[in-house]
């Protein structure tokens, strides 16, 4: 009888002393904002691409192509490289979605360097990427972000960030929101008052193809010059052109000519993949630019003297390759398929070793 009493009595108890631990545990978290003996024991992190807060970008250059547009951040928010106001609230809730996502959102999936090639980015929308994001903080680059091309199922765009070797699959709305960004910022920069140049400053070379007029490539010890004839268009100056009766002018093989053209154009928007720094004569050999395994030259039309001079020296690992503007220009890398599609053109020009 006894045990019988104590059992009801318990039974009876249960939901009183049920509603007091709830109301203890409320207050708790009330108190604390945390779990009781949780806090602080499990950490949460983002599992995307970006490694800082994107609070701490301060600068963003996004380009297609040759044509980009770089923002930096102002206390009260976005501004546009050479305008003064402010973008509006929509551009600037897009850029920071745009950052958000690269930090939280993660890769549905990873192919590892042991699957690529060179070659391989072509086949990914890598060759030359269809969209860029350049992040930067006050101090240093952050990431260079390549965007590619739709998946076969269209739901993701492949990306590589620049410098590293492994090719991500990244949900297709990460990379509309760039896409977006850049449309919204090269529609304001394309206003009357924006006196802002089209050129992104994350691009490897100083000037537009555009203003080139000839380009001098020597590999294997053999030099190979290209120019445009009277109308623009390119030929090899040896071997690969006509004259026409009656005068000396060039003109270009119409066959040969679109191939070049081509490689030109991709050359155009070749980007700086990382920067490594500042490297005096006595350590370009770690780099292999004391002998530069590749040499491009250009050229204004009618001049001799040389706009700028890119080297490209060893491989910084199996997907890239350290580059320079000599002769003093910083030491940077960049995809090695960009000196494979050069490579490649000597070749199916006839000039190749």
């Amino acid at each position: 009888m006894k045990r019988t009493v104590v059992g009801r009595s318990v039974i009876r108890w249960r939901p009183a002393l049920a509603a007091v631990f709830l109301i203890a545990l409320l207050v708790v978290l009330v108190a604390t904002g945390g779990w009781p003996e949780l806090r602080s024991k499990v950490s949460f992190s983002s599992k995307g691409l970006l490694t800082v807060a994107p609070t701490e970008i301060d600068r963003v250059e996004v380009r297609s192509g040759t044509d980009g547009v770089s923002l930096h951040r102002q206390p009260g928010g976005w501004s546009i490289d050479g305008m003064q106001d402010l973008v509006p609230a929509e551009l600037a809730s897009h850029l920071d979605t745009a950052l958000r996502l690269l930090k939280v959102r993660e890769p549905s999936r990873e192919i590892p360097p042991s699957e690529l090639t060179a070659a391989s980015f072509a086949e990914f929308g890598l060759d030359p990427p269809a969209n860029v994001a350049v992040l930067e903080t006050h101090e240093r680059l952050i990431a260079t972000v390549n965007f590619g091309t739709l998946n076969p199922a269209g739901t993701s765009h492949y990306l590589r960030l620049g410098g590293a070797p492994t090719v991500y699959l990244m949900s297709r709305h990460v990379g509309g929101e760039w896409q977006v960004v850049f449309n919204m910022a090269s529609r304001l920069r394309g206003r009357p008052e924006a006196t802002v140049t089209s050129r992104g400053a994350s691009l490897l070379l100083p000037v537009s193809i555009g203003q080139v007029w000839a380009i001098e490539i020597v590999f294997a010890g053999k030099l190979t010059r290209f120019e445009r004839d009277t109308v623009g268009n390119w030929f090899r100056h040896t071997g690969q052109h006509a004259h026409t009766s009656g005068n000396n002018a060039h003109v270009a093989d119409p066959e040969q000519a679109p191939i070049i053209e081509t490689a030109f154009r991709a050359l155009d928007a070749a980007a700086v993949e990382t920067r490594v720094g500042d490297s005096d004569t006595a350590h370009l050999a770690r780099y292999g630019l004391t002998f530069p395994t590749l040499i491009v030259l250009f050229y204004a039309r009618d001049s001799s003297t040389s706009l700028a001079r890119l080297e490209f020296g060893g491989a910084a690992d199996s997907l890239d390759r350290y580059a320079r503007l000599a002769p003093d220009g910083e030491v940077v890398t960049v995809a090695e398929f960009e000196v494979r599609r050069l490579t490649e053109l000597l070749k199916a020009v006839g000039a190749g070793s």
